[in-house]
């Protein structure tokens, strides 16, 4: 009793951009997204006071581990769960772990995370960005802020698809699961999230990475201008793929822009 009085008066760190979920209504939805197989490895990115961490250690795994930035929680953490040997908790930065041990492994891997919204878009780039496709995890379950969710989600021909949707596209399938107020949340943050699933896929393994995040920086370097202007070098390669010049960024699918990749470099 005592060690969890202790992790309920940890105060949020607006530097580590902590919301501690407190709904259990909503941590009764989220239980429901939660896979429960002895053949599963369970990474939670920012498990802050544990609350999701109570609903995932109930569940079969082989193996979780609980990666918390903040150390004084990740030492209550600790704490709690110090009779149980196949809880993990890593006092550690989920932007500079090293995630390489969970490669070429046999059991599933699944990310779980409330991810701050200050490094979310980080966090995801960092795990998608790795050329030896498909990657360590097998499915991830992540809480975004829900402008960062509404553009990851985004098809073209919608004013909010943009680089990042068309990244997280075309190595994952995305899909939404729910929305999560701010209400949810303490301290209350001024937007909403929305817990999205996204599932690796392998249409466009063979495309390297860093080539199709260049070349969309390039597409997207002013949205408002047509393809032609923006990606004036690439005419020849536009015309062999039979995509119209004079359309805008927004109007090329996930698609098009990994074609046109595999053309130019």
């Amino acid at each position: 009793m005592r060690q969890l009085l202790n992790i309920n008066r940890v105060r949020p760190k607006k530097s580590l951009g902590q919301n501690f979920i407190t709904d259990n209504n909503f941590l009764l939805k989220m239980n429901d997204y939660i896979e429960s197989s002895k053949r599963n490895i369970i990474i939670e990115i920012g498990p802050g006071k544990g609350a999701l961490t109570e609903y995932l250690s109930k569940k079969n795994f082989k193996e979780l581990f609980l990666i918390e930035k903040d150390i004084n929680l990740a030492n209550q953490l600790k704490l709690k769960y110090k009779k149980l040997k196949n809880i993990f908790i890593i006092n550690d930065d989920a932007l500079t772990f090293d995630y390489s041990s969970f490669k070429n492994i046999k059991e599933t891997v699944i990310i779980y995370g409330n991810l701050p919204f200050n490094i979310s878009t980080n966090l995801l780039t960092k795990w998608i960005s790795d050329n030896e496709w498909p990657s360590f995890f097998n499915k991830m379950v992540l809480m975004f802020q829900r402008e960062v969710a509404d553009r990851i989600l985004a098809s073209h021909n919608n004013k909010k698809y943009g680089r990042l949707s068309v990244l997280v596209q075309s190595r994952c399938d995305v899909k939404k699961l729910l929305d999560a107020p701010a209400s949810i949340f303490s301290p209350k943050p001024k937007v909403d999230g929305v817990v999205i699933q996204l599932k690796p896929i392998d249409n466009f393994s063979k495309i390297n990475i860093n080539n199709l995040e260049q070349l969309l920086e390039q597409s997207f370097s002013s949205r408002r201008k047509k393809i032609k202007n923006t990606l004036k070098n690439y005419k020849q390669s536009l015309a062999k793929l039979e995509i119209d010049e004079n359309l805008r960024p927004e109007n090329l699918s996930v698609s098009n822009y990994c074609d046109l990749v595999k053309l130019i470099y």
